[in-house]
Parts: structure tokens; C-alpha cells; sequence
């Protein structure tokens, strides 16, 4: 009797499957996972096919040891996403399919959650709250407020608030909360009006949600993208389909997912980001993949969540650069969420106030439906822009005086102030005035950040880290100072100059403890903070209605970068944080200081002109034959020593087929020659047919994994997402 053969994925950096005898398998447990003999251990694995035959002869074929069926088995659909994902990405496909489970299923003993205890508020608890709560206790103000929203759980809630446990045990006490199942005992929302805009999207929208239909939603800062995406939602719910909601980044996700969480009071909704715990993350996926949940929002891994009953897929701030992964496997979950669609036939609506350039032509050739918000919802007019020219108004400790004195009005009237700096800690730069001597990082070819109050010198690419000298390794000078700015140094400017404003300071460094941004979030919301210093982690997304002042310090840098994109990622940044002020009925206004205010992307900017900056910047890429107008690959290589490198590169471009219509360039070192003690080379490849390109790459990558590598670690990166 002939064996049944198991064709399982294995989490190793080999492409293929691994044959075992299967005989207890059917059809049936393709995508369980598989426990099987690998080496001299035990390793788990995903079934991806049963065959009659494999190229091993039985004798030598090792046996499944199990099947878990206590979970049911990967869908055929998120099976065939992984399998893409291999083949267009050119990865190992056993790593993309244990990548795309939760990771305790990665290992083979796991233990599924209790449930979580939810709490709601009773209507005396409504009456009481937070009307009887001293004004200075911040931290049950939010506790009320988010209870306010809808039932929460109780971990949502320890985020909020130290001490919470004590805090929630009082009021049941009170008779102010009861314990509730899951999304229960909310008040059913107060629907805002639609704008015409807003209902011509809908509308459009919810012509075809039986088939792949791609929108992109062109809407300007404030213009209402979210209330469009909660009315599809509804829709899709009302339908009896689920919804998958993607963001960019997890400091997005608390304040999406209160509203979606005050839309959808009865619906189960998981929240899947990197930030959570393993068995949270578990509880959460198995119920999204057994149709429980019906709202699944979350960062880029969330587009490999199985949804048995699919029906609409959203990618908020569809242009940011954070939907591509930049490790290990390297795709864009954006356009995983397009081919997804098309997978499942269901639309897919991609939003941006500032959408990519690949997008935006995508519209203009038709092949997204564009679909425009051209005014704010609530009414309010666009902030007025204006530059500030630093080789007039010279900055002191970053801030020149126009910028300050607008500060000054704006906390003056009770108003909040955003101060703009993508760059975190004290200074970029530790320097000596006598020799020149900046401080290296070790390990990188780049500069050490200053962080004055942790005393430490930090690679912000490497993670490398030591103590300030007390003076000069290279002369012995004890005057080393601090060149530029950073978000901790102009804290410390903005409290000399404003003492008695309440301000903080939303960075990577500053957010690190978990629920910390919860918390910044809240008492910014809440008034208790009137001065905010942030990175791109506030640029984005978030609705402060007493924010009218913004001021963009340090944007220069993109301006003559010599990456292509440089240009779109500031426009669309600037653009993005500017958006931040006069949301609600108080008029904005957003400074920017630079010493370029003759740069034709400030023409645009300052007439919040994102069509004729796309038409500008297209134009460019045209000439150049760079994306969208071709496709590119990138073969990267690093090493000891960037000789090593170049020559492993060389000799994998002499291995290339012959493919007419690709562009295969020299090697070259990296912009960034050194990182994290390695030097690195790269070798561009280009063709305006994505076909050629991929075959070339289908052929060409089986050559390079037989080709000796010693002392080198490559990958290959398509589509890149940076130089």
C-alpha cells in the first residue's frame, strides 16, 4: 500500500518542503501544525500538501510524529498568501509560514489563555463618573473616560492607570461597575453626518463588495477617512463578513481602536501588534481566526491573520514606510493587502492624506479608483503654513525667536503647542572644538546620539552604547559639547523659556515602558499637557482639538538626501504633522524652519498641494526610469570586510541569466558603509516589466544559494523600501 507522503514547511533558510510519512494525515489537516523528527530534534512545522509520491524512497523518510488538532488548520486562502509571499519575495517559505503564526504556536506545547475579565459602567456609575473625581487624579480621569467609551478588560485598563486592580475593586464596590461579557453594555453610538465627499466614497464603495475592487482615498488632514472606514465596517458587519483594519505603527492602534471600539460596542474586535504578549496574541488571533472576532485591527503581521469570512480590508496611512518590514522576511503588508483582496474578491480601501507615488499612479492609470475628501468634517479651515528662514532668524537651542514668541500666544490663550523634531535624545553630535573629534559609533559609520540624562552616548542603529567622556579621547580637551538638537535638548530649551507649562516628550526613549503612550495620549486629551515635544510618533493619525500651534524644527535634512524618496517621505511627513493643528473649531498654524525656503517642495507645501507635488515628483521618476516606472531588486551583501562583500557580489553578478529588458548594475558599498560591525555592498537591479524581472530573480536565486558565501551574509530585497 502506498504511503502518504507529508510535504511540511520548516522554519529553516532552506526553500523548500520537507518529505515525511504521513499516514495517519488527510486532506483534511493541511495547514495544522506538525510536530516532526529534524536532526536530532523534535521541531514543529506547517503542512502545506499530501502527496502520492516524493523524491526519497520511504525506507529513508522519517515519520510525522503529530498533528495538533486542537486548533484548526490554516485556511486555503492565507496558505496561498504564504506561498506568494515565498515565490514574490523570494524567501523560504517554511520561515514565512512560522513567521505568520502567533509566536507560541511556534512552539509545540502551548496553553491558550484564560478568558480576561471585563468590566462595564452601571448607570450610576455613568451619573458618578468622572464628574466626582478630584481634577488632579489624572490617572483614574482615564480610567472613567475610557470606561465611558464601552466595557474594557482589565489589562487594557492596568495600562492606564497604576494601581487599577484597587481602583476597579472601589467602584464595584460603589456600585459604579459591573463585570460583563465582552462588548456589552455600551450606548449605542450617535452617528456624525456625512459629508458629500464621505458619502460619494461610501457609496462607491459598497457598489462592489462581492468582488477585488482597489480604492485609494485621497483625503486631506482631517477631512474624515476614519468616519468613511467605520461606514464600511458597519456594512461589512451588517453583512455577516469581518474586517481587517491595518495601521502603521502600534502607537496608532489605542486611539483607533477606541473609536472603532464606541462604533462597534457589541462587536468582538482584536488588536494585533508586536507589543502584546504571547498568550494575548494568541487569544486574540484564534479568535479572529475562528470568526469570533469580527474586527481585526492591526500593524503589518496582522495581514496574515486567517478571517474565514473576509469581506473588506483597510490600510490607513497606506504611504507610510512602516507597512515594509526591513527584517528578515522584507515585504509591504500594503500590497500583501491588495493581493489579499484579490485573493478573497472583497475591496480594499487604501488612505492617506498623502498617499505613495506608486499609488497615486496606480489611480491616475486607472487601476485604483480615486476617490477624494477635499475638505475637514468638522468644518474647520486648513492651517495656515509658514516658513521661517534660519539664516535671517538664527535658532538658539533650535528654536528661533518667531517660533517662540508663537509658542508664548499659544499657551497664553490655553491652547496646545506641537514642537516637531525627528530626532530623539539630548544631541546628534558630541564634539571637540579643538581637534574635531566627534564621537563614533564602534560598530556603524555613524555618529553616537547624546543622551544627557542617562549619561549615555547611543547608536540609534546598532544599539551600541557607552558613557560620556569627561574629555577628549583624541586630545585630551575637556570642552566637548553637544552640536544640534535633539527632542530631550529642546525640552530643556522649551522649559527655560516656559516654565510653567506642563509638557512632554513623546519619543521612542520616552514610550518605552508599556502604557506609557496610552498615558501621554490621555493627558493631552485631556488638557493636562500644553506643550509636546515628538518624533513621526505624534506626525500622524491623532486628533488633539485644543492643538493649534505646530513647529517643525530640523527639516532640511531630506532636501539633498541622495535617496529618490527622500523628497516624498518629507513632503508626506510635513504634510502629515502640520495636520495635527486646528482640528476642531480653533483656527491652526504651523511654523517650519528652514534655510532652504526657496525649495520647490515648500511652494506645494505651503498650498497644501499634494496632487501637484505627486505630478512634480513623477514627472522626475519618469526621466529616471525610477519606481513607479520600473521595478526594482536589491542584492545585498555584508561582511568583515567590504572587499568580501564586493567580491561575493561580483561573482553572484556573473551568475545572472541573461534577461533583455533588466538593468543589472556594479556592486557598490552601501550609503551606510558599517552597521553593527559588518561593512556592506549592494548590487541595484531594475527593468520597467515586473514579469522580466522576476524571472530573472526566479533563475538567478537558485544560482546564488549554491554559490559559496564564506565570512558573507546576503539577502535579497524586492521592491525596496529604502536604498
Amino acid at each position: 500500500m502506498p504511503h502518504k507522503i507529508a510535504r511540511v514547511a520548516l522554519d529553516v533558510p532552506l526553500p523548500r518542503l520537507f518529505d515525511y510519512l504521513g499516514d495517519e494525515l488527510s486532506e483534511a489537516d493541511i495547514g495544522r501544525r506538525i510536530r516532526v523528527p529534524f536532526g536530532r530534534k523534535e521541531v514543529v512545522g506547517l503542512l502545506l500538501d499530501i502527496a502520492d509520491t516524493s523524491e526519497l524512497p520511504a525506507e529513508k523518510l522519517r515519520s510525522v510524529i503529530e498533528a495538533d488538532r486542537q486548533l484548526s488548520p490554516l485556511a486555503a486562502d492565507v496558505l496561498a498568501l504564504i506561498r506568494f509571499c515565498a515565490s514574490y519575495y523570494h524567501y523560504p517559505v517554511g520561515q514565512i509560514a512560522l513567521a505568520a503564526l502567533p509566536t507560541a504556536l511556534r512552539r509545540w506545547h502551548f496553553q491558550l489563555p484564560r478568558p480576561r475579565q471585563y468590566f462595564a459602567l452601571t448607570a450610576q456609575g455613568r451619573q458618578a463618573l468622572p464628574h466626582s473625581l478630584p481634577p488632579r487624579a489624572v490617572a483614574r480621569q482615564r480610567l472613567a473616560s475610557r470606561l465611558l467609551a464601552g466595557a474594557a478588560d482589565s489589562a487594557e485598563l492596568a495600562v492606564l492607570c497604576n494601581g487599577a486592580a484597587a481602583v476597579l475593586q472601589d467602584w464595584l464596590d460603589r456600585g459604579w461597575l459591573e463585570t460583563v461579557q465582552e462588548g456589552i453594555n455600551a450606548p449605542a453610538p450617535v452617528l456624525p453626518q456625512l459629508l458629500p465627499g464621505q458619502q460619494a466614497a461610501c457609496s462607491r464603495i459598497a457598489e462592489r463588495p462581492h468582488e477585488f475592487a482597489p480604492f485609494l482615498l485621497h483625503g486631506i488632514t482631517g477631512s474624515g477617512k476614519t468616519e468613511v472606514y467605520l461606514r464600511l465596517v458597519e456594512e461589512a458587519l451588517a453583512s455577516g463578513r469581518q474586517a481587517l483594519i491595518l495601521v502603521p505603527e502600534i502607537g496608532l492602534t489605542p486611539q483607533f481602536t477606541q473609536r472603532v471600539s464606541v462604533r462597534f460596542p457589541d462587536t468582538r474586535i482584536s488588536v494585533l501588534h508586536s507589543g502584546l504578549a504571547e498568550g494575548e496574541r494568541l487569544q486574540r488571533w484564534q479568535s479572529a481566526a475562528n470568526g469570533k472576532s469580527r474586527i481585526v485591527l492591526g500593524t503589518r503581521l496582522a495581514v496574515f491573520t486567517p478571517l474565514p469570512e473576509l469581506g473588506l480590508i483597510i490600510v490607513d496611512e497606506e504611504h507610510d514606510a512602516s507597512f515594509s518590514q526591513q527584517e528578515g522576511l522584507r515585504y509591504s503588508a500594503r500590497d500583501l493587502a491588495v493581493f489579499r483582496a484579490r485573493q478573497r474578491r472583497v475591496p480594499v480601501v487604501l488612505g492617506s492624506a498623502t498617499p505613495s507615488l506608486e499609488s497615486w499612479q496606480n489611480a491616475l492609470d486607472g487601476r485604483y479608483t480615486l476617490l477624494t475628501l477635499p475638505v475637514r468634517a468638522t468644518g474647520a479651515e486648513l492651517p495656515q503654513l509658514r516658513l521661517i528662514d534660519t539664516r535671517i532668524d538664527k535658532p538658539e537651542d533650535g528654536l528661533s525667536r518667531p517660533a517662540l514668541k508663537a509658542i508664548g500666544e499659544t499657551l497664553a490663550r490655553g491652547e496646545q503647542a506641537l514642537i516637531f523634531i525627528n530626532r530623539r535624545g539630548y544631541a546628534p553630535v558630541l564634539h571637540c572644538p579643538a581637534c574635531a573629534w566627534v564621537a563614533p559609533c564602534p560598530r556603524c559609520s555613524a555618529r553616537l546620539t547624546l543622551h544627557l540624562r542617562e549619561q549615555r552616548l547611543r547608536c540609534h542603529h546598532c544599539g551600541h552604547e557607552e558613557r560620556i567622556p569627561a574629555d577628549c579621547p583624541a586630545c585630551g580637551n575637556p570642552d566637548i559639547r553637544a552640536l544640534g538638537q535633539g527632542t530631550q535638548r529642546v525640552e530643556e530649551a522649551l522649559a527655560r523659556h516656559f516654565p510653567d507649562a506642563r509638557s512632554v516628550r513623546a519619543d521612542r526613549d520616552a514610550t518605552r515602558r508599556k502604557g506609557s503612550w496610552e498615558a501621554m495620549q490621555a493627558e493631552i486629551h485631556a488638557g493636562t499637557a500644553n506643550l509636546i515635544i515628538g518624533t513621526q510618533l505624534i506626525a500622524k493619525g491623532h486628533d488633539f482639538p485644543e492643538l493649534t500651534l505646530v513647529v517643525v524644527l530640523d527639516a532640511d535634512g531630506a532636501l539633498f538626501s541622495l535617496d529618490f524618496r527622500a523628497e516624498e517621505r518629507l513632503f508626506a511627513q510635513l504634510l502629515q504633522v502640520a495636520g495635527r493643528a486646528g482640528r476642531a473649531d480653533k483656527a491652526g498654524q504651523v511654523l517650519i524652519q528652514t534655510g532652504f525656503p526657496q525649495h520647490p517642495l515648500f511652494s506645494h507645501l505651503l498650498a497644501h498641494d499634494f496632487p501637484g507635488f505627486a505630478d512634480e515628483q513623477l514627472a522626475i521618476r519618469r526621466k529616471g526610469l525610477l519606481p513607479p516606472f520600473s521595478h526594482q531588486a536589491v542584492l545585498r551583501a555584508e561582511a568583515a570586510r567590504l572587499a568580501d562583500a564586493l567580491a561575493w557580489l561580483q561573482a553572484a553578478r556573473a551568475l545572472a541569466p541573461e534577461m533583455p529588458g533588466v538593468e543589472m548594475f556594479e556592486p557598490v558599498s552601501a550609503p551606510m558603509l558599517k552597521k553593527a560591525g559588518h561593512e556592506r555592498a549592494q548590487l541595484w537591479l531594475q527593468s520597467a516589466s515586473r514579469t522580466d524581472l522576476q524571472r530573472l530573480l526566479r533563475e538567478w536565486v537558485l544560482e546564488l544559494r549554491d554559490l559559496p558565501a564564506r565570512n558573507v551574509r546576503w539577502h535579497l530585497d524586492v521592491d525596496p523600501a529604502e536604498n
